[in-house]
C-alpha cells in the first residue's frame, strides 16, 4: 500500500544507542493514523526521525519523493511536528507564535488566522498575551494552532493529551478530527490515551523496543487481546 507518508526499515540512534529496529509503516492522504506503545518504545523517536531531528537510515518518502534533509526541510515539504511538552515560545505573545507557524509561507497570514480562529475562538481575545501565561490545555491547543497556521498535508503530534484534563483532551481530540474531515489533514498521533486514540484513528501501529509489534484498522486493534490487556485496561 502506497501512501502520503511511507517508512520503510527506518532506524534511528542517539549517540550509541539505538533506539527504532528497522521501523515500517504507512499514512494515508486523509488518515489518522496512531502511534501505540509503553514508554521506551520508539514513538516519540519515530516522529523525530521523520522531522528529521535525530540521526536516522533507512528510507521515509513524502508524497512519493524520498524525505530527507533536517527539520527545515519538513516543514518546508509540509510536515508540522508538535513536540510533547508543547514547545510554545513562552517570552512571546500568541500572535507571534502563531506567525512562527507560518514562517515557510508568504503572505496570506490573516486569512490563516481567521481560519485557526474558528477552531480556537479563544486566541481572538488572546492575541497579545505572553504564551507562558496560558495555562497548560492553552499552551497546548497553542501548539496546535500555530502548527495548523502552516497549513500542513501531514501533523505529526506528541502526546497531545500530555497533563490535560479529560475534558480538554477530549476538545483537542474533536479539532483534529473536525480539522481531517472538513479540510482533509492527514495526522500521525503518538498518544499514551489509547481509548481516545483509537477512537479517533483509521488505523493504529503498536511499537515494541524500537520495532512494530501490531498494526491494523482501529476496530481490529481494539478487540486484540493483547492491546485491550496493555493499553486499554480490560
Amino acid at each position: 500500500m502506497t501512501g502520503l507518508l511511507e517508512l520503510e526499515e527506518v532506524h534511528a540512534r542517539y549517540g550509541p544507542v539505538r533506539a527504532l529496529h528497522g521501523v515500517s509503516l504507512t499514512v494515508g492522504e486523509g488518515e489518522i493514523v496512531a502511534l501505540l506503545g509503553a514508554n521506551g518504545a520508539g514513538k516519540t523517536t519515530t516522529l523525530r526521525a521523520i522531522s528529521g531531528t535525530v540521526r536516522r537510515d533507512g528510507t521515509i518518502r513524502f508524497a512519493g519523493r524520498p524525505l530527507d534533509g533536517g527539520a527545515d526541510t519538513a516543514a518546508r515539504r509540509g510536515i508540522a511536528h508538535v513536540p510533547e511538552g508543547r514547545g510554545t515560545f513562552a517570552e512571546m505573545t500568541v500572535w507571534e507564535n502563531l506567525r512562527l507557524g507560518a514562517y515557510t509561507r508568504r503572505g496570506g497570514l490573516k486569512d490563516d488566522f481567521a481560519r485557526v480562529r474558528s477552531y480556537f475562538p479563544w486566541l481572538e481575545d488572546r492575541h497579545n498575551q505572553r504564551a507562558g501565561t496560558l495555562s497548560g490545555g492553552e499552551q497546548q491547543m497553542l501548539a496546535l494552532a500555530r502548527a495548523f497556521m502552516q497549513r500542513p498535508r501531514l501533523v505529526l503530534l506528541d502526546e497531545p493529551s500530555l497533563g490535560l484534563a479529560p475534558l480538554l483532551v477530549t476538545e483537542i481530540f474533536r479539532i483534529v478530527k473536525e480539522l481531517n474531515e472538513r479540510e482533509g489533514m492527514t495526522a500521525l498521533v503518538v498518544e499514551q490515551n489509547a481509548h481516545i486514540a483509537l477512537q479517533a484513528a483509521r488505523s493504529a501501529y503498536v511499537l515494541e523496543v524500537g520495532r512494530v509489534a501490531l498494526s491494523g484498522p482501529s476496530e481490529e486493534l481494539q478487540a486484540h487481546e493483547s492491546v485491550r490487556r496493555s493499553y486499554l485496561g480490560y
